[in-house]
């Protein structure tokens, strides 16, 4: 009779949905959110663990399987702009991890048709092994040019936010007045520091943003507004200069940042 320990499924759980969750953001180039992905894999290890417990058989279902997994999906993922493709990718690497996991079940002896052995010899082989599958199944992404992210880090009204930024060698925006270089951000990529007063900066007049803001106290005279051109037309920006910016790590002093809500992408909240 095979004997099945429970807190031993449970931990292996833990740390396989981790470490799921972990790839399915590398492959999707996110900015990688440990805290939320352990979370989430608190929540499956759990989910895991009741399905052997007395009277709760019927949570192994198929269609309780697929509610858990995306409940996992948005527990991990639910911070993303497109939260539904993480998920995806998410199950897509889980496949690749079961079918990983079962061939080198196969390998170490065990039945053909039986469920794979769950052990910790033979976890992360079968992660290194679902990961480079996934690397290579979304290996099409990487056909395209490549286009470099770096890592911003803000600092203004003694707040700081974090976010992801695009290289657009393309963009020559600069400040008129000093000459300075001004990057794009989405006001959501700032909502750590404007907090509530993020709502400012959305479609509106950048004039009417302007002096709206100097009704505020904590805003009166920190922005200022940039020309722009673009192909869709032309016109002005709400901008501040933070008391800090750093690049992939590197002071960055004389940059400013301009607020727009066009400025995000798929895997980016800026454009540098």
């Amino acid at each position: 009779m095979e004997v099945l320990y429970l807190d031993s499924l449970f931990f292996l759980s833990l740390l396989t949905d981790y470490l799921l969750c972990l790839a399915a953001g590398r492959v999707c180039g996110l900015r990688l959110r440990r805290r939320r992905y352990f979370f989430a894999a608190l929540f499956g290890a759990a989910y895991a663990a009741a399905v052997f417990l007395p009277g709760l058989g019927f949570l192994a279902s198929p269609p309780l399987k697929l509610s858990a997994g995306l409940l996992m999906g948005l527990i991990a993922y639910g911070a993303e702009r497109r939260p539904l493709r993480c998920t995806a990718v998410f199950f897509a690497v889980s496949a690749a991890f079961g079918g990983a996991l079962w061939a080198l079940s196969l390998a170490a002896g065990g039945p053909a048709g039986g469920p794979a052995l769950l052990n910790g010899r033979l976890l992360l082989p079968a992660f290194a092994l679902c990961y480079a599958g996934s690397r290579l199944l979304f290996a099409c992404r990487s056909a395209r040019p490549e286009r470099k992210r770096v890592t911003v880090r803000a600092e203004f009204l003694g707040r700081s936010a974090s976010f992801i930024a695009l290289v657009d060698t393309g963009n020559g925006l600069a400040d008129p007045a000093t000459g300075a270089p001004v990057m794009l951000a989405c006001p959501q990529a700032l909502r750590p520091i404007f907090r509530e007063n993020a709502a400012l900066f959305g479609r509106g007049d950048a004039v009417e943003l302007l002096a709206r803001s100097a009704r505020i106290p904590e805003l009166r005279g920190r922005l200022r507004l940039i020309p722009y051109a673009a192909v869709g037309g032309s016109g002005l920006l709400p901008a501040f200069h933070p008391e800090r910016l750093d690049v992939d790590g590197s002071p960055n002093p004389d940059l400013l940042i301009a607020v727009s809500p066009d400025a995000a992408g798929d895997g980016f909240d800026a454009i540098l």
